[in-house]
């Protein structure tokens, strides 16, 4: 399969998601001006700083020519996941709801973070270990580096995001360093296809450096997805 790994001027993880993703199938780079997404089946929006975070994190990146395309991929039921400032750019394109604020402890924070998978049936969560009975793991050890990081939604909005299974990965107990609401890492939007998380998969893809692979398996998961949707 294809990834499209998107390049703003200031996102400093393109190229670890880029290497994590090479790591499950093909992946290139796509420039902030580009529109033309390059046949790519999945994309990946990283982290880092889009445009210096002006304004609110994400919120330029947002109109970004590669971002309208991506928009339109998406409603067109292709993958997105979105690490970081890419869960804050999805958030303010409107393909994920909420909003992502500053950290409640108002600083800077980086340190591995250990998830909860709430929801293991998912295109970003299938591909996850599982235990020596067959089911799958049930937990996460990933990096987290962020100042707004703190996940907010009004409660109608989070009620259903819970009743209709849309929060992929929470945070477990005394993680939550950020103060998201409800412990909540990562949110799907309802069609399934666009994923929003604030910690790094694309840091945690070899158990040589930080000592876990977890990362690597929603990159295997979104592999699975559409592998699955050709057949």
């Amino acid at each position: 399969m294809r990834f499209g790994v998107l390049q703003f001027p200031g996102s400093c993880d393109e190229i670890d998601a880029l290497r994590a993703a090479r790591l499950v199938g093909d992946a290139e780079l796509i420039w902030h001006r580009e529109r033309d997404l390059r046949g790519a089946e999945a994309i990946v929006v990283p982290g880092g700083f889009s445009y210096g975070d002006y304004l609110r994190a994400g919120a330029i990146a947002r109109f970004a020519p590669a971002m309208e395309s991506v928009v339109d991929f998406a409603r067109a039921g292709g993958l997105v996941l979105g690490i970081c400032n890419g869960f804050q750019v999805l958030c303010e394109a409107r393909l994920l709801p909420g909003a992502l604020l500053p950290n409640a402890n108002l600083r800077f924070t980086s340190r591995q973070v250990q998830l909860d998978v709430v929801q293991p049936d998912t295109s970003f969560t299938r591909a996850c270990r599982s235990d020596s009975g067959g089911r799958a793991a049930n937990h996460l050890s990933i990096p987290a580096k962020h100042s707004w990081g703190r996940y907010y939604a009004d409660e109608p909005t989070l009620g259903a995001l819970e009743d209709n299974g849309q929060v992929v990965l929470g945070y477990s107990p005394g993680e939550n360093f950020n103060g998201s609401l409800r412990d909540i890492a990562g949110v799907q939007n309802e069609a399934g296809n666009v994923f929003g998380l604030m910690p790094h998969p694309e840091h945690a893809v070899d158990e040589l450096i930080g000592g876990s692979a977890d990362g690597l398996e929603i990159f295997a998961s979104m592999r699975l997805a559409v592998e699955g949707a050709r057949a």
